[in-house]
């Protein structure tokens, strides 16, 4: 029975929620049900890739919500043929199997990279080494794939099967690999990690030490794929391909869709039975992927997102020029970018709120800025105009506290 003790909301307390209510977006900007517009760099966590109400998207919704939502994957899908071989043709893989989240993707991952050596007569290799500030989702095996303690704490032991070193740590991932190392698994960059870019060099080197010891190179790209960083995937900047990859967030440019990629040989494993899920690779999920993919495999889309991101880093590195007691340092790659602060990440965040912009906090105090690839000049200009009025407030209150 309920009391007085208790929460009023009957949602679980698991979000420290602002106080704040969307009612409708329009590209890179969001008006809530009391009239006041955002500007959205936090892009619902990286997921709007497109922006809110694409008129593309909604077009592609509105027509396949007409026809067909559901049937299962007891039947053939035609959406999730062609969006597999699309996938395919942009990048090294060769199979997709569609779920509904970035974390499932994972889940997918790991399975197929234990399969593969189960079959391959090595049923003992099912570790995975990951890396330390990672994230990969919220499940069990994913939180323990990521390590972290603040996710792992008070839900039990920690699922076996994953072996964390040091970011950046060359001569500890070697230690790492012992006669039941399957796969390694990396963020090409680690988001949640405070937007920590893996160098290109060092994915070429995991690509030729998983050739070496005869393991699987797993890619974590839900948060950097689809266009993010300027390319398809961040990955191929560097021309080290995965054997395995998990993709979400971007490639539903807001609807529910992941996906796990594999090549022929990584994916031999996942025979029938071995695998499977309710609602992965909807018609409607598959919809909205298609439509996505028509629009960021458009002739010119990736040229304007590396545009706009020299655009706005430069921008920010001025902003940190101009106030090094609230600003340190610039990261990230393309439209994944972040600011190190000097300050608490959540005060910079709040002050940007009072400027009516979105971020995102992120590890090692950095904050997050993820728009929607289709942010334009003005809207950066705009931003960053914003960005730079509550890095000065800050650094005035500063000024004022220490007067």
């Amino acid at each position: 029975m309920p009391t007085d003790s208790q929460p009023s909301s009957p949602l679980y307390s698991t979000y420290a929620r602002a106080d704040l209510r969307f009612e409708r977006g329009a590209g890179v900007w969001l008006e809530t049900d009391d009239g006041r517009r955002f500007l959205d760099l936090a892009g619902g966590v990286a997921v709007n890739s497109l922006g809110h109400a694409h008129p593309h998207l909604v077009a592609t919704l509105k027509h396949q919500a007409e026809k067909l939502w559901h049937v299962s994957n007891l039947f053939e899908i035609p959406g999730q043929k062609r969006l597999a071989e699309r996938l395919a043709a942009a990048t090294f893989a060769d199979k997709a199997f569609f779920t509904n989240s970035g974390a499932e993707a994972l889940e997918c991952a790991f399975k197929t990279a234990r399969r593969y050596h189960y079959v391959s007569g090595n049923p003992e290799r099912f570790r995975i080494i990951t890396f330390e500030g990672a994230f990969h989702g919220r499940t069990l095996a994913t939180i323990a794939a990521g390590g972290q303690a603040k996710y792992l704490e008070g839900f039990g032991p920690k699922v076996d099967g994953f072996d964390q070193v040091p970011f950046g740590d060359h001569a500890a991932l070697k230690a790492a690999i012992g006669p039941e190392t399957a796969a390694i698994l990396v963020e090409p960059i680690q988001g949640e990690g405070g937007v920590r870019s893996v160098p290109p060099q060092c994915l070429r080197g995991l690509r030729e030490l998983c050739d070496a010891e005869g393991l699987l190179l797993i890619y974590d790209e839900v948060q950097t794929g689809v266009g993010r960083t300027g390319q398809l995937f961040a990955h191929q900047a560097s021309g080290a391909e995965p054997d395995i990859m998990a993709v979400a967030k971007g490639i539903g440019g807001g609807f529910p869709l992941g996906v796990c990629l594999a090549s022929e040989e990584a994916a031999r494993g996942m025979t029938a039975g071995t695998h499977g899920t309710t609602y992965g690779g909807n018609p409607l999920a598959m919809a909205i992927g298609n439509a996505v993919l028509d629009v960021v495999l458009a002739d010119g889309f990736m040229e304007h997102v590396r545009d706009m991101s020299l655009r706005f880093k430069q921008q920010l590195a001025s902003i940190a020029d101009r106030y090094p007691d609230i600003v340190e340092e610039v990261r990230g790659e393309g439209l994944l970018l972040g600011i190190k602060a000097r300050v608490p990440n959540t005060a910079l965040i709040l002050e940007l709120r009072v400027q009516k912009l979105l971020a995102v906090p992120a590890g090692d105090n950095v904050v997050r800025f993820l728009p929607p690839l289709i942010i334009s000049a003005d809207e950066v200009r705009e931003a960053v105009s914003r960005i730079e009025a509550a890095v000065a407030s800050l650094s005035l209150a500063s000024v004022r506290k220490s007067a």
